[in-house]
């Protein structure tokens, strides 16, 4: 007999759902509001809501349904099913997988957001050929999750996986976690929009500046100018440099099969992955004596959290 299982992507300003079969298919999917503002009892409500019109949209019945998953920000204890601490939701200890249980009649599985992302694309995206991997996503903050075997490893009380903290560079930029020179601080999206302005206003002859201001600079922009702007390559190289440092880190610690790559700036394809990858493979411990690991690009993208959740039950 075919097992569903419903997967959640619990977001701050909605949540995204979806019933999926054991091959990783959605057969059906939909949207409402968090409304967390509301208390964490409104968005269990919700989210039970949205999953019941979710069954219902399949033709299923609920008792094919092993159970339901639900990726969180923040701090998460999987084991309790709370959410620890989230700003995102202005929630403390709220006992989310419980609540939602006790509303839906279907057995809940708690995991950080970014850690089912991880576990999404290695069950059903660019690393489905891989038991071994680690998502790295690079946007406001460097997030991502690390698969061991094909399972999460989310560390004591499920506080581990938090890639984007390990300093890279002591006594370096300030990091949102009040540390300095962590390995977000270089290789987040936030960083080289950051570095990519310093560079302008550094070289006031910068073809950059033909986008029209400082305002107007996003990840995309030393990467067009990369061939004919020597402070835009600047920028390019020093910051695969940074983020080819932190991912050979990942790379030693763990030895992974392969690493994938999330994120706007991995829309740069080629460009981007290519020196990376070389970066990585010369760098690495053991260098060609030793296995090798891949760089590889999401491949789910909105997707990646809501299969992840789902997962969590597979």
């Amino acid at each position: 007999m075919e097992k569903y299982y419903i997967g959640i992507d619990l977001g701050g300003t909605f949540i995204k759902g979806g019933v999926v079969d054991s091959l990783g298919n959605i057969l059906s999917c939909d949207k409402t509001p968090t409304e967390s503002e509301k208390g964490g009892d409104r968005v269990a409500t919700n989210i039970a809501t949205l999953a019941e019109k979710l069954i219902e949209k399949t033709g299923i019945s609920k008792t094919e349904i092993v159970g339901l998953g639900i990726g969180s920000p923040g701090m998460i204890d999987s084991k309790k099913g709370e959410v620890v601490f989230s700003g995102n939701l202005h929630w403390t200890h709220f006992p989310i997988a419980e609540e939602t249980a006790k509303r839906i009649g279907l057995p809940v599985k708690l995991a950080n957001d970014a850690n089912v992302a991880a576990l999404g694309e290695t069950k059903f995206g660019c690393g489905k050929s891989y038991d071994n991997t680690i998502l790295v996503t690079l946007g406001t903050g460097v997030g991502g999750g690390v698969v061991i075997d094909g399972r999460l490893f989310e560390g004591y009380r499920s506080a581990g996986a938090e890639l984007g903290h390990a300093v890279i560079m002591a006594g370096g930029e300030s990091c949102t976690c009040g540390r300095k020179g962590c390995f977000e601080a270089y290789a987040s999206a936030t960083a080289l929009i950051r570095d990519t302005k310093r560079a302008m206003v550094a070289d006031k002859g910068s073809k950059m500046w033909e986008i029209g201001g400082l305002d107007k600079v996003t990840g995309k922009t030393p990467f067009d100018y990369y061939e004919v702007d020597e402070s835009a390559k600047t920028v390019v190289d020093n910051y695969i440099a940074m983020l080819g440092t932190g991912l050979t880190n990942l790379a030693n610690e763990f030895r992974p099969e392969a690493i994938i790559l999330g994120g706007g700036v991995c829309a740069q394809g080629d460009t981007l992955i290519k020196p990376l990858q070389a970066f990585l493979d010369k760098e690495i411990f053991a260098g060609e004596k030793g296995p090798q690991v891949k760089l590889l690009v999401a491949t789910l993208g909105n997707n990646a959290g809501l299969l992840g959740a789902a997962a969590l039950w597979m």
